[in-house]
């Protein structure tokens, strides 16, 4: 009769850690899917998954250009850029320095085409290059636009109490400081132009493979702050200040 009733308790521990083990697995797995609805809520909220990246570029025929609607103008524009940049960074010219230069080539040009019709007595006028004012108040007032948007946004941060907005802001802009120190401004310019032209583009090809992606690193970083937290930060003992003081 023991030997049955060891027996019979031996079952119903096992029952009782088999049903507990099942239950805890199950809540973990909760857990788990519940972290990585979160996870991916959190990353299409940052990437703006609930918009198209045409809206979230701001539509119209910028974003057009940036997400390659039209291969011909996107490529013109970069390869624009490019060479610009080839130009001041890799051959060591100066703005005034191209700038007198072109100057001097078109004034060559015209000179050479005024006195060539006289001779052929020719009636075509001579091209003249005039920029529209209207081109210059556009610019001026998108760059404008710009500035104090930014100016805006930057100093809501800095006062709407939000720490973690400001530290965020601040260790951006010293990021952007180092790099900046790193290379000049033309090469930080012509980064950003490139990152513009490239990765909105790349992102709307493999957005699932990017949200996956970075569903995993953040699930891999919130698990070790779960670790981190568990090993040491739960154990930092937090004392009373009133009692300390009142002693």
């Amino acid at each position: 009769m023991s030997e049955k009733s060891e027996n019979a308790a031996e079952n119903l521990m096992n029952n009782i850690i088999d049903t507990v083990s099942d239950a805890v697995s199950k809540q973990k797995t909760v857990r788990f899917n519940t972290g990585e609805e979160s996870l991916s809520g959190q990353v299409n909220k940052l990437l703006g998954r609930q918009k198209s990246i045409h809206h979230v570029l701001g539509g119209g025929k910028s974003a057009d250009v940036l997400l390659w609607r039209n291969k011909k103008i996107s490529s013109s524009v970069l390869g624009a850029a490019t060479a610009l940049w080839v130009v001041f960074e890799w051959l060591d010219y100066h703005f005034l320095t191209l700038v007198s230069f072109v100057l001097v080539l078109g004034m060559v040009v015209q000179f050479l085409w005024s006195n060539a019709s006289g001779l052929l007595s020719s009636s075509r006028e001579v091209p003249r290059v005039k920029l529209p004012e209207e081109l210059f108040v556009n610019i001026g007032v998108a760059v404008g636009g710009q500035v104090n948007k930014f100016l805006d946004v930057i100093q809501e941060i800095s006062c709407g109490g939000n720490l973690k907005q400001f530290l965020i802001v601040v260790l951006s802009l010293w990021a952007a400081a180092v790099i900046g120190s790193w290379c000049n401004l033309l090469t930080v310019i012509y980064i950003g132009f490139v990152c513009a032209h490239t990765l909105p583009v790349l992102y709307e090809k493999y957005q699932d493979q990017v949200d996956d992606f970075l569903v995993a690193v953040l699930g891999l970083l919130r698990s070790q702050y779960q670790k981190l937290d568990q090993s040491v930060l739960s154990k930092i003992p937090k004392g009373n200040l009133k009692s300390k003081k009142a002693e």
